[in-house]
């Protein structure tokens, strides 16, 4: 939640996070102030702070844009709150805030140096309203990382290295009634999935499969061998031994209709123990990364409206964001043409 109180704090709120971002994701020695003074760094890292591959993503939401700052005028067209699906069961306790702020890195002490930083040098203009801690398995045995369903994540995501596909699924571009600030952020969906895993370990592999449309096991369309092997929908009403209503085909029916709405999926496992009735409490954070909120990730997830998955599964946080568009040099800061339109 922002608490700046005027557009003026927000501005230095965004330069403070962008500098913070700029010294962490380099590295190096904090500065030594005395002794008599508290520590410019908490020390977790040692005396040298690795860089260790630590990302920093910025996003706003629709709540940002309201009459606090003068920004309505200036808010990505398609910025909505989260809509709830048939499926969900959304807890307020979860959900939106006016900031998005992703860290990750190669070890969960970075992360968590990087959150205390950004905390203490942001204190008085924002506060955290609601935190995930999310990790990524090694691939095991080979392949992919795995989710607590025991399959392969973010098998078959567009190729967003190449140019033409990015700019069609998943950077805001010009041209698209855009405002001219928000060209070359994307909309960013956070998704809380807590997975019902006592009772999915009670199901046959059988049924696991057919729910996924995938073996557990390499990950591979059934009827297939591999998980790169792309399935034929077209040969046949149950073309690949993929059923009609398993999870990967309602999600991606490859079709020529379908293929604008594609998303850049990315999920983090999380692990929040036991809930009061003493049930593992365990899910996905997922998270997604598109052009077109309605076009993209709300016509996917329509589509996996009543799934089977939906028996073993429960959204119930996240929200709609808009990752800012990236710092071009190193005088630059996040929200710069945001707060300067």
């Amino acid at each position: 939640d922002v608490i700046a109180e005027d557009r003026s704090t927000l501005t230095d709120l965004f330069r403070t996070v962008t500098a913070r971002a700029r010294y962490l994701t380099a590295g190096g020695v904090p500065p030594d102030l005395g002794t008599a003074s508290p520590p410019s760094d908490s020390g977790t890292l040692g005396a040298d702070v690795p860089a260790d591959a630590l990302t920093v993503t910025l996003g706003v939401s629709s709540t940002l844009f309201d009459d606090r700052f003068a920004l309505a005028t200036r808010k990505p067209i398609r910025l909505t709150t989260m809509r709830a699906f048939p499926n969900d069961g959304l807890n307020p306790d979860w959900l939106g805030g006016d900031l998005m702020l992703q860290l990750c890195a190669g070890s969960t002490d970075t992360v968590l140096h990087a959150l205390r930083d950004i905390t203490r040098h942001t204190r008085g203009a924002m506060q955290v309203r609601w935190r995930m801690d999310g990790f990524i398995s090694p691939p095991r045995p080979t392949g992919l990382p795995r989710n607590h369903l025991g399959f392969m994540d973010g098998i078959a995501n567009p190729d967003v290295a190449n140019p033409k596909i990015a700019d069609q699924l998943l950077w805001v571009v010009k041209g698209h009634g855009e405002p001219a600030w928000a060209v070359g952020g994307s909309y960013h969906v956070i998704r809380l999935i807590r997975m019902f895993t006592e009772f999915w370990d009670r199901v046959s592999l059988h049924v696991q499969q057919a729910t996924i449309g995938r073996y557990r096991a390499s990950g591979a369309p059934l009827g297939m061998t591999s998980y790169t092997d792309i399935p034929d929908y077209a040969k046949g009403r149950h073309g690949c031994d993929v059923p009609l209503t398993a999870h990967m085909r309602l999600a991606n029916p490859r079709t020529a209709k379908t293929e604008p709405s594609r998303i850049l999926r990315r999920g983090y496992n999380y692990d929040l123990g036991i809930d009061v009735n003493g049930t593992l409490n365990m899910g996905l954070v997922f998270n997604c990364f598109q052009q077109d909120l309605l076009r993209q990730f709300e016509a996917t997830q329509t589509r996996l409206v009543d799934e089977p998955l939906a028996d073993y599964i429960r959204p119930f946080g996240g929200g709609y964001f808009f990752a800012l568009p990236g710092v071009r040099n190193s005088e630059d800061w996040l929200g710069r043409g945001l707060m300067q339109a």
